[in-house]
């Protein structure tokens, strides 16, 4: 667990560039990484924020809860903004009309706007290189509309636009590999955190910006509305989505990937749906059937780690 040791040996800072009193619904993980991620970017930071949950629970006029310079752009385009942002900045730079130094830029979606909207400008930011780092939060659906699925949605969750049906147990696909599709750009740096482990987080976001070229986290961020579980589970469902192996942390640098957390077995996957109203309809038999293709992924993971490991 290196990165749990490295960033929790120093002091966060106590300065709240997130503020509270933002109108999230009560156990809202994403908004929790919204506050750790600028605890560990920092005030010399711009940010460009998809439409989304968090843009609409944090810039109701006349309020705002971001203390940095922060834009509201479309679905689609935070990584295209983001990307404008960063050359934006070269340039004032190279003029002299901007004062030389390190200014993080970073490109904000949830999964909606990051797996399936936002896909095409990601992919554009990744193979051009930009000095971005992309964040995803994701709450496995498209929550701010209504609960519809989303290509981040797990197989068999049950959401409004992919209801559990007597035929259909809910969502038809398995999720998306987000951190996979980026590391095939061969960017800088990848990586996968969860609100559940803010200092893990906290220190990728770290390394992030030191790492030269573009970037992504992808964030793992329970919503109890639309998992209809309780607000107070949160923290709990986080980490067993990490201890179960349905979301493993892990970081892919210079062409190697390396876990971020050695698990000396996995906890079974029933323990982490059992509290969520999404997953209730399903059987013991389909239950069985996501259990093997959590654990075959996992395994395939370990295998890429240990093959950096001995190259």
């Amino acid at each position: 667990m290196e990165h749990f040791n490295v960033f929790a040996s120093k002091l966060v800072p106590g300065r709240e560039l997130f503020s509270p009193g933002h109108k999230a619904c009560q156990g809202c993980a994403p908004a929790l990484a919204m506050r750790y991620l600028l605890k560990a970017a920092g005030p010399n930071t711009i940010i460009a924020n998809a439409t989304g949950c968090m843009e609409i629970i944090s810039s109701a006029y006349p309020d705002i809860a971001w203390g940095v310079p922060w834009i509201h752009v479309a679905f689609e385009n935070a990584a295209a903004v983001a990307s404008g942002i960063e050359a934006g900045i070269k340039v004032l730079q190279r003029k002299g009309k901007l004062a030389p130094g390190k200014i993080n830029v970073i490109a904000i979606g949830g999964d909606g706007g990051t797996f399936d909207i936002g896909l095409q400008a990601l992919s554009g930011m990744l193979e051009r290189g930009h000095e971005v780092l992309y964040l995803c939060y994701d709450n496995e659906a498209y929550m701010n509309t209504g609960i519809q699925r989303s290509s981040a949605t797990p197989m068999f969750s049950s959401t409004t636009t992919s209801p559990a049906g007597k035929k259909i147990p809910g969502q038809a696909t398995g999720k998306k590999d987000l951190a996979g599709i980026a590391a095939a750009h061969n960017v800088g740096y990848v990586a996968t955190a969860c609100t559940s482990y803010p200092f893990d987080f906290m220190a990728k976001v770290k390394t992030a910006f030191e790492t030269p070229g573009s970037k992504l986290i992808h964030i793992f961020a329970p919503c109890p509305t639309g998992w209809r579980s309780a607000p107070n589970e949160i923290i709990k469902l986080g980490r067993l989505a990490v201890q179960t192996g349905i979301f493993p942390l892990y970081e892919y640098k210079g062409g190697q990937y390396h876990m971020s957390m050695e698990l000396p077995f996995l906890k079974p996957i029933k323990s982490y749906m059992k509290s969520q109203g999404r997953y209730r309809h399903l059987s013991e038999e389909q239950i069985a059937m996501v259990q093997e293709n959590v654990t075959a992924r996992y395994e395939w993971l370990q295998k890429l780690a240990a093959a950096s490991q001995e190259g």
